[in-house]
């Protein structure tokens, strides 16, 4: 699923969204040991949906922290032309005061009571000089503060996008708890053995894929991705996470690419077009495996038709089948 940059330490990433299952692979649990069907397609429903609201979530506290950064240094490039207008001004102050202390008279008069005319010329000639220097420096403070005037018109849009931003990550967090709220009320009323039976399912069923061997990295990067993701096998599903210590869908994915130097999106539908994309039949390992039509979850395949992913809260970083719902695309980063 998807977040890049994630909003520092905002308690935005507890709880919340990527339940690896469909109806379709919930269809065969056993009748007897199977949940209401109902049920089950309500709790599937409900944490899809969940999952779409932690992508927006995702996509929505990346362009915070990138408006965030942006707001930041348009605040500092102001405060640096602030203080140059400062300087220009007093330049052009004292400038003026060499001006008036000089004397104010017509100069043919000056030059007329002057006792000594070559001395006056020389003067003269000097303030021409200051007079030249005090217009360039007067076009450079009128420039400067237009300047100043545009980038704080910029900064002040960015600030009210910022604003907005930060309402819909608000937004799309209250949309993903609330969810996962009914979802844990529709699971806590089921029975032990209707839970086993749903666990179960939420693990897939099509391990018949042809044509998926166990296969080699492509290249050192991707062997190198593919070991991370291994290294984070039993750490917890969070949402909105990207690591370490816990991960949603895409961000184990971008997690572990990083180890290789590699750097991906944040959301699972940009991550579906962070590479080339090749068939399933071709899967390799380190390959980004994505799900679904609205690509609202990913693994990594590792070979042998398993994928390593984050599936859903409760549910540690693990091993599953590649088939366990529907593969929209396959990408080679």
């Amino acid at each position: 699923m998807g977040s890049h940059r994630r909003l520092a330490s905002s308690g935005f990433d507890r709880g919340a969204a990527t339940l690896c299952v469909l109806s379709a692979t919930l269809g065969a649990v056993p009748a007897h040991a199977a949940p209401h069907g109902d049920t089950r397609a309500e709790v599937d429903r409900l944490y899809q949906e969940a999952e779409q609201a932690t992508q927006a979530f995702d996509k929505a506290a990346e362009r915070a922290g990138t408006l965030r950064r942006e707001v930041r240094d348009a605040q500092d490039h102001i405060a640096r032309q602030q203080q140059r207008i400062n300087t220009l001004r007093e330049r052009l102050g004292s400038l003026a005061g060499a001006q008036y202390r000089s004397g104010g008279i017509d100069p043919a008069v000056a030059l007329l009571f002057s006792d000594d005319p070559d001395d006056y010329l020389d003067k003269a000639a000097t303030l021409d000089r200051i007079g030249a220097q005090q217009a360039g420096q007067l076009r450079e403070l009128r420039s400067a503060m237009r300047q100043l005037a545009q980038e704080r018109s910029e900064a002040a849009g960015k600030l009210a996008a910022l604003e907005k931003s930060r309402k819909a990550v608000a937004a799309h967090k209250r949309t993903v708890e609330r969810k996962l709220t009914e979802a844990r009320q529709l699971l806590n009323s089921l029975s032990a053995a209707e839970r086993a039976a749903f666990d179960r399912a939420s693990r897939g069923s099509r391990t018949d894929l042809p044509g998926l061997t166990r296969g080699v990295a492509p290249d050192a990067r991707a062997a190198a991705a593919v070991a991370a993701a291994r290294a984070a096998l039993g750490r917890p599903y969070v949402w909105g996470a990207n690591g370490p210590s816990g991960f949603d869908c895409s961000g184990l994915m971008q997690w572990s690419y990083a180890h290789a130097g590699i750097h991906l999106p944040r959301t699972s539908q940009e991550q579906r077009f962070a590479g080339r994309q090749v068939p399933l039949s071709q899967a390799r390992p380190g390959d980004l495996v994505v799900y679904r039509s609205d690509a609202s979850h990913v693994g990594m395949y590792v070979g042998n038709g398993q994928v390593i992913h984050a599936p859903y809260p409760g549910a540690p970083v693990r091993y599953d089948p590649v088939g366990m719902m529907p593969v929209s695309s396959v990408t080679r980063p």
